[in-house]
């Protein structure tokens, strides 16, 4: 009789050895889809960043030479569309970006849209997931900039008294604007005190990342 319960404790051994190699393996696939998952995640985020970075950078840059306080009503049309910015660094903006999170980045301007594909430095690592060692996270993403104002009403000014001097040249003096924006936002736009061009590109424009 004991030696029969011996018999049977040693063909259970085998089974019990394929049992725990086979839960061993199965808590690495795991553990491997997981790291795959963090650095594929990790991709994506830095995608999204250098994406919003390159339509920002575009959004906050006027096109060289462009000066707001000598700008007609007809030119402010042109900037509230989009149709004078600038982007020029916005592909150097998104790959800095990609850098600071750990990837690389190719850049695609096509103002108003922004397309962007990265590469992590960091790898998965060793796997027991066939074809995944070693490999870097990748992803895309695209931005967006998309106007919100349009000009309200140029502001005369006030017609100049005979005792007044006229301005040094000649020059007429560029009227301020009002400009609407989504929400019933007016914002005005004075030549006499100006804002900055970045300052007031924030309220005029949205940046968004899209599909």
């Amino acid at each position: 009789m004991i030696a029969g319960k011996s018999r049977d404790r040693g063909q259970a051994f085998p089974i019990y050895v394929v049992v725990v190699a086979g839960l061993l393996f199965a808590a690495l696939a795991f553990f491997a889809v997981g790291q795959a998952s963090v650095v594929r995640s990790d991709a994506q985020g830095a995608a999204d960043a250098a994406a919003l970075a390159a339509a920002g950078d575009a959004r906050d840059h006027l096109v060289p030479g462009v000066d707001l306080l000598v700008l007609k009503p007809e030119d402010w049309k042109k900037v509230l569309e989009g149709d004078l910015l600038y982007a020029g660094g916005a592909c150097g903006a998104a790959r800095d970006f990609a850098t600071r999170n750990g990837a690389t980045a190719d850049c695609e301007p096509d103002l108003p849209r922004f397309k962007v594909a990265v590469t992590t430095t960091r790898t998965v690592g060793d796997s027991v997931v066939p074809g995944a060692a070693g490999r870097p996270g990748t992803a895309n993403a695209a931005a967006v900039i998309e106007a919100r104002c349009h000009l309200r009403a140029v502001v005369a000014e006030p017609t100049p008294s005979p005792s007044s001097s006229p301005s040094p040249g000649g020059e007429e003096k560029p009227a301020a604007v009002e400009i609407k924006c989504k929400g019933g936002e007016v914002i005005k736009f004075d030549p006499a005190k100006p804002e900055s061009w970045s300052t007031l590109a924030r309220k005029l424009f949205a940046v968004r990342l899209v599909a």
